[in-house]
């Protein structure tokens, strides 16, 4: 078999290639270069599903970031056992063909307990103290422990939060994702495997904070090519086929949807107080929404409700499409038992938030901190520290030393004006030129037709791996 690389740079699109990126650009005219017509949702666990099992999730399950579980009656988000997968994967498929094909996942999602021969992916841990440590899982276990000693420790704090794309303590810019290629490398020269799927999220931040028009997404493209040409170069040297690609554009957005207030207005959420601040109680809730940037899920637990609500989604002016029926969500692919019993897009400049308390000083304690797993959606004024803090710098400084001291803090830095967000995600179709895309070569283009699908994608990095070697006489 050939081998290939599969470089994965979060956020790219045909409209941001160009001058600030010569060496992705250099890469295009070599090869084909197309648009995906995304996945749906266009999030990142969805499209990477498709990407690796060919289907789309009314098979392979993955509904979106996060869903609702109906027996633990939990909104649980960016779980990492790739057995949530219920799909086979392309690596395995792969392996039967030749027993002694090998792949490694390099911070790719569902990287936990995965049946790739080797695995890293970021992974805090939790001691009884209520301390979180940062750090990260590998597999095999001797990985972590080696991957550290030749390269320090993985830049946690700018993997996601305030300082993530910022100059900061921590490091440059891009430094997760330099740290991540630099990991990519040490795979390819300690395993050499077969295929190996590398994450590169740094544009990811400041397209969300700021929006793709901004001209600090500028340095940002300077910053993720400079790593992408280094690593084709460090590839293509020795001997191993590149393949470019994203898995969603993010476009301008001006309007947040606050779905579970309207929700609430309308006495079908239940909230109970805890501590003096609300929680959703979702096993009571009759009807509630899990935002997942530009779609949300609506699960019923009042089945009797559904035209009511979907009577009122209709009134919404910033919705977009409404699915509901099981014809409705087979035809956009959400037909799971995950997905929610409607399913909403929004409008192109339009995103849709899980806020549901009405008054701020009521707000749950995480809505003001980094807290991907207990806020129930996905939060993106995660990345802003909240504009209303006087002396920011300051005040993380002391948080920073009361955690070096052991004493109990509490990281509440993050606004609740969810206007700051500039840029998002997550519809089944973007504006010309602000689709994901994938660069590969002709070589392994099998397909007849110039529009490629989120779930052709498998079939690109398949034929990648096995036509060439055909090519090639092995």
């Amino acid at each position: 078999m050939s081998r290939t690389a599969v470089l994965n740079i979060v956020g790219l699109t045909s409209n941001l290639v160009g001058e600030n990126t010569p060496a992705i650009s250099a890469f295009a005219k070599k090869n084909l270069c197309r648009d995906i017509r995304p996945a749906f949702p266009a999030v990142t666990c969805t499209a990477q599903a498709n990407y690796i099992t060919g289907k789309r999730p009314s098979e392979h399950g993955i509904v979106g970031n996060g869903w609702y579980n109906y027996d633990l009656a939990e909104v649980q988000f960016w779980k990492q056992p790739e057995r949530l997968i219920q799909a086979p994967k392309l690596w395995e498929s792969l392996k039967v063909d030749d027993p002694g094909f090998t792949s490694a996942k390099t911070f790719w999602w569902y990287n936990m307990y995965s049946s790739a021969e080797y695995s890293v992916t970021p992974r805090p841990s939790y001691p009884a103290d209520g301390r979180k440590v940062f750090d990260i899982y590998s597999w095999p276990y001797e990985i972590r422990p080696k991957l550290k000693e030749a390269l320090g420790d993985f830049p946690f704090p700018t993997f996601w939060g305030p300082a993530a794309g910022l100059q900061s303590p921590q490091g440059s810019p891009d430094a997760v994702s330099r740290w991540i290629a630099d990991s990519a490398k040490w795979m390819e020269q300690e395993f050499s495997p077969t295929l190996q799927l590398v994450y590169l999220p740094h544009l990811d931040y400041n397209l969300q904070r700021y929006g793709p028009r901004n001209s600090e997404v500028h340095r940002d493209l300077k910053l993720i090519d400079a790593i992408v040409g280094d690593l084709i170069k460090f590839f293509e040297t020795r001997g191993v086929e590149v393949i470019l690609l994203s898995e969603y554009g993010i476009v301008p957005v001006t309007q947040p949807i606050h779905l579970n207030r309207l929700f609430r207005d309308h006495g079908w959420l239940t909230v109970k107080e805890e501590l003096g601040l609300e929680l959703i109680d979702f096993g009571a809730s009759p009807v509630f929404s899990v935002a997942d940037h530009q779609v949300a899920h609506i699960y019923l637990n009042n089945k009797s409700l559904k035209s009511k609500v979907v009577d009122l989604l209709k009134k919404i002016p910033e919705i977009d499409c409404i699915y509901s029926g099981e014809h409705e969500l087979e035809a956009v692919g959400l037909n799971h038992t995950r997905a929610g019993d409607i399913v909403v897009e929004a409008k192109t400049d339009c995103w849709f938030t899980y806020y549901y308390w009405e008054d701020d000083s009521k707000a749950p304690d995480f809505a003001r901190c980094v807290d991907i797993h207990r806020k129930p959606g996905y939060d993106p004024c995660e990345l802003f520290i909240d504009p209303a803090i006087k002396f920011p710098k300051l005040k993380v400084a002391s948080k920073l030393l009361k955690k070096k001291l052991g004493l109990r803090m509490l990281m509440d830095l993050i606004p609740l004006d969810a206007r700051l967000v500039k840029g998002s995600h997550g519809k089944s179709y973007s504006p010309k030129g602000e689709d994901p895309i994938i660069m590969f070569s002709p070589s392994s283009d099998e397909l007849e037709t110039d529009e490629i699908t989120s779930v052709d994608v498998h079939h690109i990095i398949r034929s990648s791996v096995l036509r060439k070697g055909e090519a090639n006489g092995s």
